[in-house]
């Protein structure tokens, strides 16, 4: 016996029925997404997608005699699926215009182009007050997603809150759910900035907030702390550098790793700083700790707004240096950290112009000291030069004085003897022997004592002029070698760029050979049998043609539907059974 319905009458179907159900008459409603039987029609069609109804009480063929015999009464109460529908339907028609929402993203999945999230609403303590499942359409998060990422720079992902416009829809089998077709961008910038300031004032109050850029900048590197992390492609770009100062001792780095994403980021980033500090003796600390990672979205880097961290960068006894890899936007991190730069190469870059720097004016300090001693060098030989000459002169003054010395006492001598020649012959004789041994002696004494210093001055200046020329080829055999070591490194450095760039453009065009391959074989691999037996279909007319849209049939025409194992004949609607 077939059944006409009187009223709109759902159907359980799945996603697989939704053609035939379609081919019998069914219609789409969109508020409970679900498909109906529209009145008028017979349900006998339908008799595998009704749900199921209260059992009707049928009357016996006999009565039934006996005090043991059983009242049959009706069931008491409704189907659930029955109040489900009721509830689907208030909820329907109380929501029918979505309404905003503050909500926090505790889950958030993408499947075939549709936006699956978890919504929560948290207290102060952070305990869920509240809990939701919500979806954004595929259609749907096309428009409104691309346009929010813009806005804020931020990508859908757990932990973000959100200002949403959502509609509640009531599900028999699934249960509540919200649908979102709004996301307010500036709520959630501001939620973003007010974490921030609120970490800002906090510190400014404490007096702690530019502690560590109160710090002395350092004067050199010799040893680095470099925490980020593990295998991120801002690490790999630090690290080639590095090792370049490694490689000529020039400064040592030691490495930690540390998520910077996720719920308890902040904290590991923490534990990790002061671990490896802790292995440092006090006295020798590294002369700054570099925080780095890689590029990301806003919402990554709202993990690093984090007080307890930022108040450990404060409390540092080293100065910090971060590298967080985000040009636009910058975190609390980078505002307490002694020096702040875009990505990690900066921070890499300004530590090598530093070392650069150190080197230079360390050569300039060796030429100032090598042009000092030659300097000293010269004016030692002057001085030598002028004592040679005032010894010469001396000497020569004090000949001449010992001549007129000897000449005026011989001359007193000769007066005396012819005075007293004739009495004292004898003792006169004797006295111009004793004075003219004297002389004698005297001289011989003042020429030794000339020659022995003269000889002496002369050793000492030539000793000088030795040592002098000997640390001078030394220093410019130094400064040779150290040229002839930069250039061979330099040399080294274009070489091995070269050789990266021959690896990296083979290395492309192998990878682009490969893809294009891949993209003709799977071209050429697709047809129309393969593609009937994903559950397409393909429709024709009686003559073979086939039909590509809904407006190229006519009402009440006859079609052929061809399936992966056969065709089905069909006859679509005539216009008063639509």
């Amino acid at each position: 016996m077939s059944e006409t319905a009187t009223d709109p009458t759902y159907l359980n179907t799945s996603y697989a029925d939704k053609q035939s159900v379609k081919a019998l008459g069914a219609r789409w409603d969109p508020d409970v997404r679900r498909w109906y039987v529209p009145g008028g029609l017979d349900l006998a069609p339908f008799e595998a997608w009704l749900p199921a109804r209260s059992p009707q009480l049928t009357k016996p063929a006999a009565p039934v005699t006996g005090t043991a015999a059983a009242e049959m009464t009706m069931p008491k109460g409704i189907a659930l699926s029955q109040l489900m529908k009721g509830v689907a339907s208030a909820v329907a028609q109380a929501y029918r215009a979505g309404v905003w929402t503050r909500v926090e993203v505790s889950r958030a999945d993408v499947r075939n182009g549709h936006v699956y999230l978890e919504l929560a609403e948290r207290d102060a303590q952070g305990a869920a007050v509240a809990q939701a499942r919500a979806m954004i359409w595929a259609s749907t998060a096309a428009t409104i997603l691309p346009a929010f990422e813009r806005a804020t720079g931020v990508v859908l992902a757990a932990g973000i809150k959100l200002l949403v416009r959502a509609k509640p829809t009531v599900h028999e089998v699934y249960g509540l759910s919200l649908i979102v077709d709004a996301i307010d961008p500036e709520y959630t910038l501001g939620d973003l900035e007010a974490r921030k300031r609120e970490i800002r004032e906090r510190l400014h109050r404490e007096g702690v907030f530019d502690a560590n850029r109160r710090l002395a900048a350092p004067w050199g590197f010799n040893a680095v702390l470099v925490v980020a992390p593990e295998g991120a492609a801002g690490l790999g770009d630090f690290h080639a550098d590095a090792q370049r100062l490694e490689r000529f001792g020039v400064c040592r780095f030691v490495y930690v790793h540390s998520r910077f994403q996720g719920d308890g980021a902040a904290a590991q980033i923490r534990a990790a700083l002061l671990q490896a500090l802790d292995t440092w003796e006090h006295d020798a600390w590294p002369d700054a700790a570099v925080i780095i990672r890689g590029g990301g979205g806003v919402n990554d880097l709202a993990w690093l707004n984090d007080y307890a961290l930022a108040r450990c960068i404060c409390d540092l006894p080293v100065p910090v240096l971060t590298g967080i890899g985000h040009e636009r936007d910058s975190t609390v991190l980078d505002e307490v950290a002694h020096c702040s730069f875009d990505t990690p190469s900066k921070v890499i870059a300004s530590i090598e112009q530093l070392v650069l720097q150190r080197a230079r004016q360390a050569q300039e300090h060796f030429d100032l000291v090598v042009g000092g001693v030659q300097q000293q060098l010269q004016q030692a030989k002057q001085g030598v030069e002028r004592v040679d000459t005032a010894i010469r002169s001396g000497t020569r003054e004090q000949l001449a004085m010992a001549r007129r010395m000897v000449g005026e006492d011989f001359t007193a001598v000769q007066f005396q003897s012819l005075q007293g020649v004739r009495l004292a012959a004898q003792q006169s004789q004797a006295l111009v022997s004793q004075v003219r041994h004297g002389a004698s002696g005297l001289l011989g004494l003042a020429r030794q004592a000339a020659q022995k210093r003269y000889l002496n001055v002369l050793a000492q200046s030539q000793h000088a002029l030795h040592a002098g020329r000997t640390k001078s080829q030394a220093n410019w055999r130094s400064v040779l070698e150290r040229a002839a070591m930069q250039a061979g490194r330099l040399r080294s450095d274009v070489q091995r760029a070269m050789n990266e760039v021959d690896t990296g453009s083979h290395q492309a065009l192998a990878s682009a050979r490969e893809r294009s391959q891949a993209l003709m074989r799977e071209i050429t691999g697709q047809g129309p049998q393969k593609t009937l037996g994903r559950g397409f279909t393909i429709v024709r007319r009686p003559d073979g043609k086939v039909v590509t849209g809904a407006t190229a049939v006519s009402p009440n025409e006859n079609i052929e539907i061809e399936f992966h194992d056969g065709t089905v004949a069909a006859r679509t609607l005539k216009k008063e059974e639509q």
